[in-house]
């Protein structure tokens, strides 16, 4: 089974249609002239209904591409900081759990190891061992596939793989140190999901389990609580471990192992999955895992489905991160990079894992107009122009990409 496909759920568990997403008018030769032609083919996903299990999410807010990959839309993003549970997109890698699991949350079981004293700990002893709570942006390693012209394998996201979500629940490290602390030699830090594994194929083949550099402890949570509510089962509830700044395979659902471990986990997912590999060569150990996130930004409004704008002033504004390091600057330029003007930040800055919004004010003449953002984290490192071309589509920052061509009438 390739890494990229979700196993499909049955046809009985869809309900109503969504409606099409629509291109701006006029706007392809504008795309075709910063490289952006593939857009459309990506982003233009065919209407398909919300699976029963997130038949509670927002419709118009998001795009189906199949029953365990839902992207938020571009313009669904709005100006708050927070991505609301109800347009917050979904990745799984397997189908979601019966949803008995959540039924009585604190009697979840948990198994840490590597640890002086292993054990297994259920979710009502865990909520007694510490309390944080990290707002994060939570964001799939395939975000941004859709603009890459070889078309990889797999979902072709444009934006909407990602989201800013607030998560409660026990730092690893008040876990780890409740329990006497790491065994010697530990290096990494490897998290199992609980999902139900289909009959008849090696485990390891499928399971979702992956492994972080143990550091990362430092900032990693099990949590129970997402946005001010339990975790839905749709985003990894009772329990997720949360590894802020890491992309989204990395925070692993329904998290029934933690295992401190001297080498990393032989799993499939992680040993040929989720590598950044030349495009034409498939995924092995030796390639580098995905796992930091790092400077990227992209304008919501004006998006590429708004109606034609009228000429004068305008607001362009949108969302920037820095992955482990804060947003220290962005930039938008009007004319597809040619010149650029310093954007302000705006609303609550709620840490370095979390996203910040942006605004330009700025007057545009009648034509087309190809917009585009350019972040800068607190480190230096400037969001770069092209993207890192991979066989899977991994990774995709660049800012050209992310151009949104407009027509001003």
């Amino acid at each position: 089974m390739n890494q990229h496909d979700p196993l499909p759920l049955p046809a009985s568990a869809l309900r109503a249609p969504l409606s099409r997403r629509h291109l701006l008018a006029g706007s392809a030769n504008a795309l075709a002239a910063l490289g952006l032609a593939s857009w459309s083919s990506g982003a233009a996903a065919q209407a398909k209904p919300l699976p029963a299990y997130v038949a509670w999410k927002d419709a118009g807010s998001t795009i189906v591409h199949s029953a365990t990959t839902i992207e938020t839309r571009r313009s669904a993003f709005g100006t708050s900081v927070i991505t609301p549970a109800e347009q917050l997109y979904i990745r799984n890698n397997l189908p979601a759990p019966d949803a008995s699991i959540v039924a009585d949350r604190d009697a979840w079981e948990i198994s840490i190891e590597g640890v002086g004293n292993p054990r297994k700990l259920t979710l009502r002893e865990l909520k007694t061992l510490g309390l944080e709570t990290v707002a994060m942006v939570l964001q799939c390693s395939g975000n941004g596939r859709g603009f890459f012209p070889s078309k990889p394998s797999g979902t072709p996201w444009t934006v909407g793989a990602a989201g800013c979500v607030v998560w409660s629940g026990v730092p690893v490290r008040a876990v780890a140190e409740a329990l006497g602390g790491l065994e010697g030699g530990m290096r990494f830090m490897t998290g199992t999901g609980g999902e139900k594994l289909p009959e008849g194929l090696d485990p390891k083949s499928i399971v979702v389990e992956r492994s972080v550099p143990a550091s990362a402890m430092a900032d990693a949570m099990l949590a129970w609580e997402m946005n001010g509510a339990a975790i839905p089962l749709a985003h990894g509830g009772p329990l997720r471990l949360i590894v802020p700044g890491y992309t989204g395979v990395n925070n692993i659902k329904y998290i029934k192992r933690l295992a401190f471990t001297a080498q990393e986990t032989d799993a499939k997912i992680m040993s040929h999955g989720y590598r950044i590999s030349p495009p034409g060569v498939q995924g092995d150990p030796n390639q580098p895992s995905v796992q930091e996130m790092t400077v990227k930004s992209w304008i919501n409004s004006p998006s590429p489905d708004s109606a034609a704008l009228g000429k004068g002033r305008v607001q362009i504004h949108g969302v920037a991160f820095g992955g482990l390091h804060a947003v220290r600057r962005v930039e938008v330029s009007v004319d597809g990079g040619k010149t650029w003007a310093d954007a302000r930040l705006v609303g609550p800055d709620l840490g370095k894992y979390a996203w910040r919004q942006f605004v330009l004010e700025t007057r545009l003449p009648a034509g087309q107009h190809v917009l585009a953002s350019r972040a800068t984290d607190a480190m230096g490192n400037v969001q770069p122009q092209q993207r890192l071309e991979n066989a899977a589509g991994y990774n995709n920052t660049s800012w050209a990409d992310h151009a949104v061509a407009v027509k001003v009438a």
